[in-house]
């Protein structure tokens, strides 16, 4: 399946980001790779289900290319698929609930926990970071978008 998105790796651990044109996608993608993240594909995503839930790699047309806006597309970067863990919704500011309902991103028959966050707040990658984190039980909430995932 074809996503509309970005998506990095972190110790083979993905997340996808989602959003509209302009959103920031490529923009977060660019400063988590800058945190020693790997990336996984830009602007398109290709989803395949597998046993312990989805799976994301980059078209082949794509592979190895990262649009940076104002800058260009860079080609040849190293990038590798992964398992998908959280998916991030990219909203404007005042879209971003402070206290979040779980939610959940779905496809192939599988789901991920999804956050709605600012791409272009200084604590977006933070953020990730530790919901990444509580994805993959190295961390727990109190209350939020997964208290019940």
């Amino acid at each position: 399946m074809l996503q509309h998105g970005s998506c990095a790796s972190s110790a083979g651990a993905g997340v996808l980001l989602l959003g509209v044109p302009g959103a920031g996608k490529s923009d977060l993608l660019l400063r988590l790779m800058r945190r020693g993240w790997g990336l996984v594909a830009d602007d398109q995503v290709l989803l395949s289900a597998h046993a312990g839930g989805l799976a994301a790699e980059s078209p082949a047309e794509l592979a190895g290319l990262l649009e940076v806006r104002g800058v260009g597309i860079f080609q040849g970067l190293p990038h590798a698929a992964c398992g998908l863990r959280l998916a991030v919704l990219l909203v404007g500011r005042d879209e971003v609930p402070r206290l979040p309902e779980p939610r959940q991103f779905s496809a192939l028959g599988h789901h991920l926990p999804l956050l709605a966050l600012h791409a272009f707040d200084c604590s977006a990658v933070a953020k990730i970071e530790l919901s990444l984190g509580v994805a993959e039980m190295r961390h727990t909430l109190r209350a939020g978008a997964f208290a019940a995932a």
